[in-house]
């Protein structure tokens, strides 16, 4: 029911701003208003998106929780669309989404919203009273093996390319 009522109330919103503010400024003072913001919104987007993936491949280097990142890279995402639709409605939602401070409230209404059943980070152990699961095999497995150091080759290693080992 919400969704019907979003996407019959946004359109309808935007159409009334749009013919309030044009009949205030104008049609191409409007318009240009519209592509402005679509190209502001673009680079910020783009800028912050960056920004927000880099501090993701950290979080997952140093095996810290990605939520927040994963997060906020979600919204930005979501900004950027809203900017590139046009509208005012649209607009002021995508940039308010470009704000640090709105993204963490969002997160935080949605996190009070929504409850997590389980989580694991780094290798999973056994479910009490499941046993080990059907993907995790007893750990008292041992397999030995060998192993051969390969000098360091420039470029691509070639294993994927069927002709790589004629050519060597």
């Amino acid at each position: 029911m919400w969704l019907l009522l979003i996407f019959i109330g946004v359109p309808l919103l935007e159409i009334a701003l749009f013919i309030q503010v044009g009949g205030l400024l104008g049609l191409w003072p409007t318009l240009l208003i519209v592509v402005l913001t679509a190209i502001a919104g673009t680079y910020l987007v783009r800028r912050q998106g960056l920004a927000q993936l880099a501090e993701v491949q950290q979080s997952f280097e140093r095996l810290n929780d990605p939520t927040r990142p994963l997060a906020h890279g979600a919204m930005i995402l979501a900004s950027g669309l809203l900017l590139l639709t046009p509208g005012f409605f649209t607009d002021a939602v995508g940039f308010a989404l470009l704000i640090p401070g709105v993204r963490d409230a969002v997160m935080r209404y949605v996190r009070s919203r929504v409850e997590v059943q389980s989580f694991t980070m780094g290798q999973p152990g056994p479910h009490p009273g499941r046993g080990p699961g059907p993907h995790h095999p007893p750990q008292d497995d041992v397999i030995e093996g060998e192993y051969v150091e390969m000098p360091r080759r420039d470029g691509p290693s070639g294993w994927t390319d069927p002709d790589a080992a004629r050519r060597d």
